[in-house]
C-alpha cells in the first residue's frame, strides 16, 4: 500500500552546529561573570546616582571583582574569536545573520508586535539577525572602550578616542546596558516560545513541514 509523503512523521534536521551552542553556553556563563563583577566595580565608583545591590555583584570587594572581569574577560574574547572563525568556516554568519535587510526587518518587527512573528527552530527572523549583528558590535565596543579604562596611560590614544578616561567609562557602562538589554529581550523570547531551547542543546529539532507535505 502507497504511502503520502504527507503522512510521514517530518523527523528531526540539524540546526545548530556544535561550535555555536558550545559558545553559546560559555558566552551565557562569561556574561553573567562579566555582568556582576563588573557591576562590583562600578559600586567602588558609581558614574551614576545609583549603585547595583551586593546580591547582583561578584568577588565581594573591589581587588576580588576586577581580578574576575580580567579574567573572564579573556575567555569571552577568546569564545568570541572561536564563534567568529567558526561562523566564517561554516557559512552560518553570512548565511543567517549578514543576510538582513531593511524592509525585512520593519516587516518583521510589525509582526512581532502583533504577536503573529513566524518562528522556525534554526532560522533567524530579520529582528534576530539585527539583534545579534547589534549584540556583536556592542561586544566590540565594550571590549575597546575596557582596554581604553584598563590601560589608560598605555592606550591613551584609544583612550583619547573615546574622549578620555572618564568617558570611556560611560562608553562602556551604556554598551554593558545594551547587552544586557539584549539579554533580558532574548531569554524573554526563549520563555514565550519554549521549543527553541532544546535544539541549542542538543543541536536538531523536528524539521517544519508546511502544509502540502513537502519540506521547508
Amino acid at each position: 500500500m502507497h504511502t503520502s509523503t504527507s503522512s510521514r512523521p517530518p523527523g528531526r534536521a540539524r540546526v545548530h552546529t556544535l561550535p555555536v551552542r558550545l559558545t553559546h553556553w560559555v558566552n551565557a556563563y562569561a556574561m553573567g561573570c562579566m555582568f556582576m563583577s563588573g557591576w562590583g566595580i562600578y559600586n567602588a565608583s558609581p558614574i551614576f546616582g545609583f549603585s547595583f545591590p551586593e546580591w547582583a555583584t561578584l568577588g565581594g570587594w573591589l581587588g576580588a571583582a576586577t581580578i574576575w572581569h580580567f579574567a573572564v574577560m579573556w575567555l569571552l574574547v577568546a569564545n568570541g574569536l572561536l564563534y567568529l572563525l567558526a561562523s566564517l568556516f561554516d557559512g552560518h554568519l553570512r548565511r543567517d545573520l549578514l543576510s538582513v535587510r531593511g524592509a525585512d526587518i520593519r516587516r518583521d518587527m510589525a509582526a512581532a508586535l502583533r504577536l503573529r512573528l513566524d518562528h522556525r527552530a534554526g532560522r533567524y527572523n530579520a529582528v534576530q539577525k539585527a539583534m545579534y549583528l547589534g549584540v556583536l558590535l556592542l561586544g566590540l565596543l565594550l571590549v575597546l572602550s575596557g582596554l581604553a579604562i584598563w590601560k589608560p596611560v598605555q592606550l591613551q590614544g584609544l583612550t583619547a578616542l573615546f574622549g578620555g578616561f572618564a568617558a570611556a567609562r560611560v562608553v562602556h557602562f551604556i554598551a554593558m546596558a545594551g547587552v544586557a538589554l539584549f539579554v533580558v529581550v532574548h531569554v524573554s523570547m526563549v520563555l514565550l516560545v519554549p521549543r527553541t531551547l532544546p535544539p541549542m542543546i542538543t543541536g536538531r529539532a523536528p524539521r517544519h513541514v508546511p502544509e502540502g507535505g513537502r519540506d521547508a
